[in-house]
């Protein structure tokens, strides 16, 4: 569960993380860097991809800065995994309501 979120910083299962992460139900991934730090490409999301869930929910930032190009949107529903991008506070309040409940994984972007 992710126990809050305010700017550039969370916390999920009482531990604290100041950089982007990616949040798998059995390991974080933290310090995550984009090729091009404000647009996710498939090769920024490989282990996801890889993992395949059910859900993947982006964190587009604070400001929702954070764009999720065609080519990758296309490539998540070739594979199935239902997509879901909403500012940072938004992901994280759906990732708790659903993380439950399908094989969810997050990936948030923690600043602007």
């Amino acid at each position: 569960m992710i126990d809050s979120y305010s700017f550039g910083n969370i916390v999920v299962d009482g531990e604290g993380y100041s950089s982007d992460l990616k949040i798998f139900p059995e390991k974080i991934i933290d310090d995550w860097w984009r090729r091009e730090g404000h647009k996710i490409h498939p090769e920024d999301i490989e282990e996801i991809l890889e993992f395949s869930p059910e859900v993947l929910i982006i964190g587009t930032g604070a400001y929702g800065r954070v764009e999720v190009p065609k080519k990758t949107v296309h490539i998540l529903k070739e594979q199935g995994i239902e997509t879901i991008a909403k500012n940072t506070e938004e992901a994280c309040q759906k990732y708790n309501e659903i993380c439950n409940e399908k094989e969810v994984v997050a990936a948030l972007h923690l600043t602007c």
